[in-house]
């Protein structure tokens, strides 16, 4: 147990701080569900329009140091990639969204194995 006062008051802090963070994270990952939904769906104006709330709450929570920008970028970069493959009519709609499948991105003709693996 903490016993100077300002030992007291960061562990306040820290309680207050927690609720935040664990509040954010939660409201990105609803968001994300709620997108994914309208993946499943095959509905792309939907998905589309969910998908800029999503990316809205990442990047307001990534500002705020909740999560890494990195963690934000990678994860919108992710949900742009299945909307794009449900555009492009690539996968299905129910693939996009079962687990956290990957959506293969097709190479150029002779670009090499490394860009076949990209």
């Amino acid at each position: 147990m903490a016993h100077s006062l300002s030992a007291k008051k960061r562990i306040r802090q820290n309680i207050k701080a927690k609720a935040r963070n664990r509040a954010r994270k939660e409201g990105i990952k609803l968001q994300t569900k709620s997108f994914l939904a309208a993946l499943a769906s095959g509905d792309a104006a939907k998905a589309e329009v969910e998908l800029k709330k999503t990316v809205q709450k990442l990047d307001r929570t990534a500002a705020k140091h909740t999560i890494h920008k990195n963690a934000a970028a990678r994860k919108r970069s992710r949900l742009t990639l299945r909307l794009n493959a449900l555009k492009a009519g690539t996968a299905k709609p129910a693939a996009l969204v079962k687990g956290a499948a990957k959506v293969k991105v097709k190479a150029p003709a002779g670009a090499g194995k490394k860009a076949a693996k990209a």
